[in-house]
């Protein structure tokens, strides 16, 4: 008696009937939240135009009222442009402030308080995150509290020290004080607790020492943290207002936001010149930011930045 086999049976494509079809792979970068197809797409688009409109408003208002007369300006409507354009109010900030002794002071001092806030933080934050020495989480959490502090407690002793060394009205008491980030030796030990001790360790069987292995080994894997931190320090150093308002007298040492307030203060209130003066002070970072503004994307969404 021959022993009889039974054969799956076939789909009319092919296939077996009772194989279980795998579920389909999602693409990559499918939206999470929205779901596949034409209309979430779509959402998000109209979703996104809307912010984006919602965020260029106040800058093209700005811009609309840099280019008109002040009694223009002051016309009443919802119209941004409310007479003729006009270089007019770029002239008289131009004419009554020495817009490019400000704006090269403005940049020395972001780049001197940029590449001395890195070399300090990267190296505080190395031996933070690899030392064993005895206080090291005590000096940690000194570090971390820090942060809490605000930095309006600080104005009345630095403005001492800065007396008592004879620095008033230099550019180096505009630069000292703010070379010091507590904030971003914590990112930056963070990122550096992420990275594999191995590679420090067959560089140090190779005969490295350790300031050799931070600087071939860990600053190369380091960046994109490096880059985006730079980013930062260098917009709140050209930003800051306070501390160099205080510390300089000099109208030859000012930055450009403080020597165009002093511009808009001594004249009173005109709104066009106020934001023709706005948008001078924020110019260099605009085309700093088109110029980078790949490499500063990427840096952020790398280290995950975006909201300190």
């Amino acid at each position: 008696m021959s022993a009889t086999t039974t054969r799956p049976r076939l789909h009319p494509a092919g296939g077996p009937l009772n194989r279980r079809r795998r579920p389909k792979a999602e693409p990559e970068g499918a939206p999470l939240l929205l779901g596949h197809g034409r209309l979430p797409k779509v959402l998000a688009s109209g979703a996104l135009i809307i912010f984006a409109a919602l965020w260029l408003l106040p800058f093209v208002w700005a811009i609309a009222t840099s280019f008109q007369q002040e009694q223009d300006v002051a016309k009443p409507g919802l119209n941004p442009i409310k007479g003729a354009l006009t270089l007019e109010p770029y002239r008289v900030i131009l004419e009554r402030g020495n817009v490019p002794v400000w704006a090269f002071n403005s940049i020395l001092i972001a780049v001197l308080v940029t590449v001395i806030t890195i070399a300090i933080s990267t190296l505080a934050a190395y031996g933070l995150s690899r030392g064993t020495f005895r206080g090291r989480k005590l000096l940690l959490a000194l570090t971390v509290s820090s942060i809490m502090v605000p930095p309006q407690l600080l104005i009345v002793p630095l403005f001492q020290e800065m007396l008592a060394f004879n620095l008033v009205d230099t550019y180096w008491a505009v630069i000292l004080p703010q070379v010091v980030a507590p904030m971003m030796v914590f990112i930056l030990k963070r990122f550096f607790d992420g990275i594999p001790r191995e590679l420090e360790e067959a560089a140090r069987i190779d005969g490295a020492s350790d300031l050799r292995v931070f600087w071939s080994i860990v600053l190369p894997l380091s960046r994109p943290i490096v880059a985006a931190v730079s980013v930062f320090v260098f917009i709140g150093a050209w930003n800051n207002f306070m501390w160099p308002y205080i510390v300089t007298n000099d109208p030859a040492l000012m930055t450009l936001p403080v020597g165009l307030a002093t511009v808009k203060d001594a004249y009173g209130v005109v709104y066009a010149q106020s934001m023709a003066s706005a948008l001078l002070a924020a110019a260099p970072l605009i085309i700093v930011f088109l110029f980078f503004q790949r490499r500063i994307v990427k840096s952020v969404a790398t280290t995950g930045l975006g909201g300190t």
